[in-house]
């Protein structure tokens, strides 16, 4: 179903860490450590500016990929992981893009299911990778027919 898509890459999108994106982030998820929030913490920590929470990039947009079309219900977030080079600083723009690694088929208690393989990946402004995101999503036998149909 998906296979011709396998290594297919998205368009790219420049995406700026805002100071108060980063603040309400960790707001919401429940950790308003002072290295995301304030400037003199950060500066004290030896940093250059605050930083993003880990998962803060799961808030950017990593383009399009041309014929990756799926279905706005009914998939399931199996894993996400991130990998960093470094921090990830308030202020600082990111180029990104995914790619669709790998899918593979298997039958499990639901019945037949699809996992997608998807790497995400943030480039500062000199072309260094400085984060990799890998994401599995999940499509159900139920989706899968639905979207054969």
């Amino acid at each position: 179903m998906f296979e011709e898509l396998i290594g297919k890459r998205s368009s790219t999108v420049w995406n700026t860490i805002e100071r108060g994106a980063v603040k309400k982030f960790a707001d919401a998820i429940g950790d308003p450590h002072p290295i995301y929030i304030d400037p003199v913490f950060a500066a004290n920590a030896g940093l250059k500016n605050n930083v993003a929470p880990p998962t803060f990039p799961v808030t950017f947009d990593y383009g399009t990929i041309e014929g990756l079309e799926l279905p706005k219900a009914g998939l399931i977030h199996g894993e996400q992981g991130f990998e960093y080079k470094r921090p990830l600083y308030v202020g600082e723009e990111l180029l990104c893009w995914s790619v669709l690694e790998k899918y593979q088929e298997r039958k499990g208690k639901l019945g037949e299911m699809g996992f997608l393989f998807i790497k995400k990946v943030a480039e500062d402004e000199s072309g260094e990778i400085v984060m990799t995101s890998t994401q599995i999503i999940i499509i159900s036998e139920t989706v899968r027919k639905g979207m054969k149909a």
